[in-house]
């Protein structure tokens, strides 16, 4: 793995008038690019919980069939990221949790790579259902209170966790909303949640909102989503970004699960915001038709390419970016130092996790497989290749040797985010740090591992600038060190990185 990889997203839909499965599988489908391990649906109607869930693309764990039955005016949804081992349906999302009759798990615990599990939760044992983004880089507080009410977290994730607890409050005679706001001073860490009973939807942020969440409207009902990439292919309007530390409640007007067509939503704040969203959903894991912060996502990448200009002039005669998320960035770099851009790799869409392991020989053939370059634009050119962000280092390797080998006489490596030098712990999927090629070399170090004839990196303050966001709303942990939330005991796994 030489990508950053997302943790998963989430979505959720209130709406009597909305056929809430249907409009979840759409949404998750827009939100694919978070995360394509497992896909999962939830439905609520007042009095019962139905559950679909699986491993796979959500194209390929649902079907008309399947949401069709998946009846209700409430649902959740949840992608899950792309691990290279460890894939249970367990871990699949959203995850039940009982809300009368104390059950440790409604899920199946066999490892499967190509399973999926339906369930269905009635009136008379209650259940809520958790969706999560995000990650508890330590749950030493949970684990306690968890224990205090006779339940063995020894097995669980974090995201199992955070629902026993909440249904543990539950069970003691708390509803949904108080029971969320009891347990949440023990959720140390980045998560931003969608939480559904039988009658209504919840969703809450840490306070400091590192990953992020949004709200929008939809034919009198509500809509909540990790990206508002996510509303227009439905035809939701955009509200707002739920705030960090803020909890939405979303129900029936009144309260009544039974009563009319309107929904009504209560806000409250139930931890002090300390807005630092995480950098690197603007660097490389949001869509670029979202929207974050009030900024376009495609626009701030174009202003890093933008700035990688302004901070390094190269004499080149083609500037050709790593498909995709490096596109805007390129763009704004050929812009900027009046280098042409050209489109010189060309990436297979279609490849994506797969259940089918490759031979060797496709294996050690590793990111060909993914990308192709284009000689006729390569050949005899000195190339400026423009990407995002340099993780283990591994694929960009590949992709400067193929670069060469397509004929380049020059190949200038260019990153449009600073080095990576540190792990994250808030819900991105980062080698241990001795595996961060920053981590481990100097510049030079790293020019030569590529194999470059040169090698270089968009400034820290740069990054900042080009974001327009002041630094203190942001989380930059992957380049700074500094953690905004506590990670506890993960704290011994970071040293500090003087290159």
């Amino acid at each position: 793995m030489d990508r950053l990889e997302e943790k998963c997203a989430v979505f959720g839909v209130y709406g009597k008038k909305l056929d809430v499965a249907r409009l979840s599988f759409f949404g998750l489908f827009a939100l694919q690019h978070r995360g394509q391990e497992s896909a999962g649906i939830a439905t609520a109607d007042g009095t019962t919980i139905t559950l679909h869930k699986g491993m796979g693309l959500v194209s390929q764990v649902f079907n008309d069939e399947l949401i069709g039955g998946l009846k209700g005016h409430i649902a959740i949804g949840h992608n899950r990221y792309s691990t290279t081992g460890g894939s249970k349906l367990k871990h699949s999302q959203p995850m039940l949790g009982a809300t009368r009759v104390h059950k440790v798990s409604y899920d199946d615990p066999r490892p499967s790579l190509n399973d999926s599990i339906s369930l269905c939760s009635g009136p008379d044992d209650g259940a809520i259902a958790l969706a999560h983004n995000g990650n508890l880089p330590t749950t030493k507080k949970l684990a306690q209170f968890l224990r205090s009410k006779d339940i063995d977290p020894s097995e669980f994730s974090d995201s199992r966790m955070m629902v026993e607890a909440i249904a543990a409050r539950m069970r003691e005679g708390v509803d949904l909303a108080e029971a969320i706001k009891n347990v949440y001073p023990l959720f140390t860490g980045a998560f931003s949640l969608v939480i559904m009973s039988q009658d209504k939807l919840v969703a809450v942020r840490d306070q400091c909102g590192i990953r992020p969440l949004a709200l929008a409207r939809l034919n009198g009902g509500y809509i909540v989503a990790s990206e508002t990439c996510a509303f227009a292919p439905i035809g939701a309007d955009f509200e707002r970004e739920i705030l960090p530390g803020e909890m939405l409640v979303i129900s029936a007007k009144g309260g009544s699960a039974s009563g009319g067509d309107e929904a009504e939503i209560r806000s409250e704040q139930i931890a002090p915001s300390n807005p630092k969203l995480d950098i690197f959903e603007f660097v490389y894991f949001a869509r670029p038709d979202s929207e974050l912060l009030g900024k376009s996502v495609d626009a701030v990448r174009k202003n890093y390419g933008i700035q990688l200009a302004k901070e390094h002039s190269l004499k080149a005669d083609v500037v050709i970016p790593v498909p995709d998320t490096a596109i805007p960035s390129a763009i704004g770099f050929a812009r900027a130092s009046g280098i042409p851009f050209e489109i010189g790799i060309i990436k297979n869409r279609y490849i994506h996790r797969t259940f089918i392991t490759p031979d060797q020989h496709v294996r050690e053939r590793g990111v060909k497989a993914k990308l192709t370059p284009l000689p006729y634009i390569i050949t005899g050119k000195r190339v400026i290749i423009v990407d995002d962000s340099i993780v283990r280092g591994t694929n960009s390797r590949q992709i400067v040797k193929m670069v060469f080998d397509a004929g380049a006489s020059e190949v200038h490596f260019l990153v449009a985010s600073p080095p990576v030098k540190y792990p994250d712990f808030y819900g991105i999927d980062t080698p241990q740090q001795e595996k961060l090629l920053a981590a481990t070399k100097s510049l030079e170090e790293m020019r030569k591992f590529l194999g470059a004839t040169s090698l270089h990196f968009l400034s820290y303050e740069g990054l900042i600038q080009a974001t327009e966001i002041p630094e203190n709303q942001l989380c930059t942990s992957c380049f700074t060190g500094v953690y905004p939330i506590d990670i506890g005991e993960r704290a011994k796994e970071v040293r500090k990185v003087d290159f």
